[in-house]
């Protein structure tokens, strides 16, 4: 079992959620007929209220990443802060739908890259929950994302999906500026994927609250770097993320269905829940 050393005075939020879906561009009205909460976090206030409304039978808390307006660039985002209020409302699964370039010819716009791994190239950001005097905490980070999320997403899949890839490595770079053609050649080099500004820490922040994390990346565009890929505004990426919102609401909904039954903490049995056992922490996470 977990144990902590110092409390930071939160408690459980009611009305609780067992899965969080971290939303970014146009998919900031996931959920119909949703009532907003208040969370209140160590870090600081999340990027905007969570809501918690229902799909398919399950309670599902969706997150505004960058904000109800957009307001907050990649960097700016406050990581710890949505993912210690998810985790308060009692979530335990996170699915995080993003945009991301593709390093590879053949994944074109349209393309849902699921990864099952990251390579984290940002800078400045806040990275770790556990950054205060106490018991120094390493977390298991060899496989970023959850396995059971994944199969989830992978059964969730219908024969008019379109184009799906499972598996693939995330570049996360810091943003808000897109890369250069030679920082794309490199990260595909280094066996990147696709590319993407908002994937890291979240995904390292969620192992550290032993919560099961699983990035679904719809591809925008092919990045600078990439045969036949052109310098990309910020326009394109919205427009081209707009023009395949339906289909990848539609596959957020199936996952959620698919997903499996959540597990108190002292009983979970996927390994990303487990990852804490048998530490001290220097500070108490909500239950």
């Amino acid at each position: 079992m977990t144990t902590a050393a110092q409390h930071p005075g939160n408690t459980a939020v009611p009305p609780r959620a067992e899965i969080g879906v971290i939303g970014g561009s146009g998919l900031y009205e996931f959920l119909e007929d949703a009532e907003p909460v208040r969370v209140d976090t160590p870090f600081g206030p999340p990027s905007g209220d969570p809501v918690i409304g229902e799909v398919a039978g399950r309670t599902v808390a969706f997150l505004p990443r960058h904000g109800t307006d957009h307001r907050f660039p990649p960097h700016r985002v406050n990581y710890r802060a949505n993912l210690w209020a998810l985790r308060a409302l009692g979530v335990r699964q996170v699915l995080a739908p993003c945009a991301v370039g593709s390093l590879v010819p053949a994944h074109g716009p349209g393309t849902i890259v699921l990864p099952d791994q990251v390579i984290d190239r940002t800078s400045g950001r806040p990275h770790t929950v556990y950054d205060m005097e106490g018991p120094v905490v390493h977390v298991a980070f060899a496989d970023p994302y959850c396995p059971s999320g994944r199969a989830a997403v992978r059964a969730a899949v219908s024969p008019d999906a379109g184009p799906v890839v499972d598996g693939g490595t995330l570049v996360v770079i810091n943003g808000p500026r897109f890369g250069s053609r030679a920082e794309s050649r490199w990260h595909a080099a280094a066996g990147g994927t696709v590319v993407g500004m908002t994937g890291m820490p979240e995904a390292s922040v969620a192992r550290e609250l032993a919560m099961c994390f699983t990035a679904v990346a719809m591809v925008t565009d092919h990045d600078a770097g990439v045969e036949a890929g052109e310098a990309v505004t910020h326009a394109e990426v919205l427009a081209a993320f707009a023009a395949n919102i339906d289909r990848l609401r539609g596959l957020l909904m199936s996952a959620i269905e698919a997903l499996p039954a959540h597990e108190p903490d002292d009983t979970a049995t996927c390994p990303c829940r487990r990852v804490l056992d048998g530490m001290t922490l220097p500070i108490e996470l909500p239950r």
